[in-house]
């Protein structure tokens, strides 16, 4: 678990099982946002259930060993429930249902993907300057 923290920055809880994407997903949000990292969804809920302020955005694997990301957002979301939640995976075929208000992204993604995806939904207010 790393937490990297400045006051005037809005909370996204990151997930992921694997160390590299996790470690990607951070460094792309590190710089807008305080990055709550987690590498299982129980670590996840613990670190939801700890921290104090607010928390804007779950972002996590889809499939993940022991808790997945939908158990571990339906749960974060009874807890806040005004949490948004994003949903990533490299689910090959078919679609995913997901519950109303919640969003999914395509792995593999590009940085800038993630970055005006999250700002939209964390920022809307800000969302135009990605929208070029």
């Amino acid at each position: 678990m790393e937490v990297t923290q400045e006051t005037n920055k809005k909370t996204i809880l990151v997930v992921d099982d694997d160390a590299s994407i996790l470690g990607t997903v951070s460094d792309v949000l590190v710089r807008d946002y305080h990055v709550l990292r987690a590498n299982s969804g129980e670590e996840a809920l613990q670190l939801s259930k700890d921290c104090q302020s607010e928390i804007y955005l779950l972002l996590s694997d889809f499939q993940m060993p022991g808790m997945s990301g939908v158990e571990l957002a339906t749960q974060i979301t009874v807890l806040r429930p005004n949490i948004k939640v994003l949903l990533m995976s490299g689910y090959p075929a078919g679609m995913l249902i997901l519950n109303e208000g919640w969003h999914f992204l395509a792995k593999p993604f590009i940085p800038s993907q993630l970055r005006a995806l999250i700002v939209g939904l964390v920022s809307p207010e800000h969302a135009s300057r990605f929208s070029a």
